[in-house]
């Protein structure tokens, strides 16, 4: 978190105690924390104020924002349109529709992770209810041509919903230009606090709640609110507003200088989407002859902290979904690592991490069974 808004947090945790929905003037006070919060996110991605719902954290958004749509019981459309590279906050959700009857089209990507609009157009069919497509790709931080699939989804009079927990304040976010009708984003990705997040619905969007109880949040989310995580997020809202060009550049500059240091350093070494438009943060570089898994570890035992960006099944190390659907080998995408930068990394971190990696790459290549040769037996 952003020192900033740990300040702005701590208040009320103790003194400023009061329930937001309560009418005395302690609750009257953290209400108006509530809404001074609401209207800077609001800020952060061009929307009213009254546009935005408070959550837990993107999971939660992404779910209310398909199942809301898409989940009800009443739905007469029947048909999502997504991509094979979705966060599993949105692919999940989709799977979980689908076994309802409810028939989701899985749109591939091109070798850069970037879906083509006019696939987008060929899978509308008259019963389509729902378009969700991320924003910016969280293991490889592609970008989405989201104007031009809003333009499309507008002309169909489709529900278009976006997935912008990677890009919020990485990159600049208007919900108008971008023809969206609902988006989400979260906190901790802009340096607020884990637990809270948000979700745009645009004035006029029909939405049914996954929770039932009091009329909390305009009666989309109900629950008493989480005062203190809502501050948060919306100090940090305006942090990102404040700073977006400055660390844009910043944080693209680093990037570029550690990618272009490892494919310099490290034979085969590719960076994974670099063909596209990407986020300034966010770096997936496959290793070729070695498990990700083994220089993850290596690395973090080092004080490096990345990602493979595999998930554990059945006892069995899967490749990753992006990975494979960008065109990846089974074996390459599970040679591939996730680095991300952001607002605190220092040049210092970036020739650190230059310095480590190179050694760490050719200690794991020379110890790997597959590169040792056979050895003769008389």
């Amino acid at each position: 978190m952003d020192p900033e808004v740990l300040a702005v947090m701590l208040p009320y945790f103790s003194a400023e105690y009061g329930n937001a929905s309560s009418i005395h003037s302690f609750g009257q006070g953290t209400r108006a924390a509530v809404e001074r919060a609401r209207i800077a996110v609001a800020a952060l991605i061009g929307a009213q104020p009254a546009e935005i719902t408070f959550t837990s954290g993107g999971t939660e958004s992404d779910n209310l924002a398909i199942f809301g749509i898409a989940g009800g019981e009443s739905a007469v459309r029947r048909h999502i349109i997504t991509t094979q590279i979705e966060h599993s906050a949105a692919l999940n959700p989709c799977q979980a529709l689908a076994k309802r009857g409810i028939d989701v089209t899985f749109l591939p990507v091109n070798r850069a992770g970037v879906v083509d609009p006019a696939a987008v157009k060929n899978a509308l069919r008259p019963e389509t209810v729902l378009i969700t497509i991320m924003h910016a790709n969280n293991e490889i931080g592609t970008l989405q041509p989201l104007e031009e699939i809003g333009r499309i989804a507008k002309e169909a009079d489709i529900w278009f919903h976006a997935d912008a927990v990677q890009s919020a304040g990485k990159v600049p976010l208007d919900v108008n230009a971008l023809g969206v009708d609902l988006l989400s984003i979260s906190a901790h990705k802009i340096y607020g606090p884990k637990g809270v997040g948000a979700l745009y619905v645009r004035s006029g969007t029909p939405m049914e709640p996954l929770l039932f109880g009091g009329s909390h949040e305009r009666d989309r989310r109900p629950g008493t609110e989480n005062v203190p995580g809502i501050a948060g997020l919306g100090r940090a809202a305006e942090l990102a507003r404040e700073k977006l060009s400055e660390d844009s550049a910043r944080v693209s500059r680093l990037r570029d200088k550690f990618e272009q240091g490892v494919l310099a350093a490290v034979s085969g070494a590719k960076v994974n989407g670099a063909e596209a438009a990407r986020v300034p943060n966010t770096s997936n570089i496959m290793f070729p002859d070695i498990s990700s898994e083994s220089l993850l570890i290596a690395l973090d035992m080092k004080g490096l902290a990345c990602s493979s960006g595999s998930a554990c099944s059945s006892g069995a190390v899967k490749p990753s979904h992006v990975l494979t659907a960008i065109g990846l080998e089974p074996a390459d995408a599970r040679s591939s690592l996730r680095f991300s930068l952001g607002r605190h990394t220092t040049e210092a971190d970036v020739d650190l991490v230059l310095a480590m990696i190179p050694q760490e790459v050719a200690r794991l290549r020379a110890i790997s069974p597959e590169n040792k040769k056979p050895v003769a037996v008389k």
